[in-house]
């Protein structure tokens, strides 16, 4: 990256956001494009951005601009979606703040992402949805907020999702507690369906494997931990979906993390039901035989599978089978995690990493953008940027056959528990440009 103003290139990353645009442009000098539903779907083309909209798509383009982007290998495609993060405020701020969590997800590529209602308070209420779009409002990163299907995450009685839906929430889901009384989610699903909303579950029945560790299996016997069986998950995805065929409504599950599960799932979307599905980066990276070195970050839930599950999700994932990734990124201060396995909260950080360590474990570039970018935003409804001369920007910026680059020292995020930092990582962000609201940076 070149002609960085000084006072730009020497401060911290997320720092680089400057909210003036009238003056700011940006010139990308031949990139690939990998949009597919782009006319330059594949060409190799310069692209000038002023005052947060494209203004031009050439094969050589010579104006002068604030910044520029000249790297071999460069691409560019419309702004990349995650469907799943838990940021920490309000209330847990010492975990993530909004802002912090909007910075890993830029250095990561995401121009937009649907964050979780686990806070405290939960945001199960209007004036909590529009708490959060308000602190989201100035960020490159277009925060969404999903809203709580029950009170306080407390699985007992229906939050208030229709006021929540007028207020701007984009889904709704009790996060990483999923809802374990049928009653109550065929509640919730005939509800939502009146305003064509989308409900979340985490496929994870808490009654089967409550003090389970990791996969159940040879593996866990052998490392002396208990162990949580896949049927946990299967059973939920099983009932979720006899009480969606029951109320025709619409329901996505994420964190899937069996080859049951993604058999199950196609069996459903065959039928015609209105479901969709996701499975996080690093079920697709990692399997249970990693947890011989008992590293506290890779105690996730669900938890990593056998290699066969892995394998089988990197199937689904490039036959379309599993309609996209969620970073099911989950902040945790380093006393959730310093701490013996058995004691350690679990979840990983995995903005910054998605798209590095999906591209590492064998998924193709075009595939993964297409995910994320056309299909996660058609899970919620949401519009589907353009990438044309005169559309307002909303491009990620990326290299994908360069190293990753990922440490401690780069990390966005609040928290630092990740198992990803200084590993061979290949696919590196170059940056986003998200409208009026821009980040441009070089790592």
């Amino acid at each position: 990256m070149r002609n960085l103003p000084p006072s730009i290139s020497k401060t911290p990353l997320f720092s680089r956001y400057l909210p003036n645009l009238q003056k700011m442009s940006v010139l990308i000098k031949q990139a690939r494009i990998i949009c597919q539903g782009s006319a330059f779907n594949g060409q190799i083309k310069d692209i000038f951005v002023e005052n947060g909209i494209i203004q031009s798509m050439n094969d050589s383009i010579t104006t002068s601009s604030t910044y520029e982007v000249n790297e071999k290998g460069i691409c560019v495609s419309i702004g990349w979606m995650d469907v799943f993060a838990q940021f920490g405020d309000p209330g847990f701020e010492y975990r993530e703040t909004i802002e912090s969590g909007a910075a890993a997800a830029a250095a990561g590529g995401f121009t937009d992402v649907l964050v979780m209602p686990n806070t405290s308070p939960v945001v199960h209420n209007k004036s909590l949805v529009g708490y959060i779009l308000q602190k989201g409002a100035a960020l490159p990163v277009t925060i969404h907020p999903a809203g709580a299907i029950t009170k306080n995450n407390e699985g007992k009685e229906l939050a208030e999702m229709y006021d929540m839906r007028q207020a701007g929430a984009a889904a709704f889901t009790d996060g990483s507690k999923s809802i374990q009384s049928p009653g109550l989610l065929l509640k919730a699903l005939q509800y939502v369906k009146a305003f064509e909303g989308t409900i979340i579950q985490v496929p994870d029945d808490k009654t089967i494997g409550t003090n389970g560790l990791m996969n159940e299996g040879i593996t866990s016997t052998q490392l002396g931990l208990p162990g949580k069986p896949a049927i946990a998950e299967e059973l939920m995805v099983a009932r979720d979906i006899e009480l969606l065929r029951y109320t025709g409504s619409k329901l996505h599950i994420t964190g899937i993390s069996t080859q049951k599960t993604v058999e199950l799932i196609a069996a459903a979307k065959k039928e015609g039901l209105n479901i969709s599905c996701s499975t996080t980066p690093y079920h697709l990276y990692f399997c249970e035989e990693d947890l011989v070195s008992y590293d506290t970050n890779l105690k996730v839930n669900p938890p990593l599978r056998t290699r066969a599950d892995m394998m089988a999700l990197r199937k689904a994932y490039s036959e379309g089978l599993i309609d996209c990734m969620a970073s099911h990124h989950q902040p945790e201060h380093s006393d959730a995690k310093d701490c013996e396995f058995e004691y350690a909260a679990p979840g990983m950080i995995g903005l910054q990493t998605a798209f590095a360590t999906a591209i590492t474990a064998g998924i193709s570039v075009e595939n993964f953008v297409a995910m994320q970018t056309t299909a996660a935003r058609s899970i919620f409804g949401l519009p589907v940027p353009e990438l044309k001369e005169g559309a307002a920007a909303c491009i990620t910026i990326f290299n994908a056959e360069a190293p990753a680059g990922f440490s401690k020292e780069k990390n966005q995020s609040q928290s630092a528990n990740s198992p990803f930092f200084n590993q061979p990582l290949k696919g590196r962000i170059a940056g986003i440009i998200n409208g009026r609201n821009e980040i441009i940076y070089a790592q």
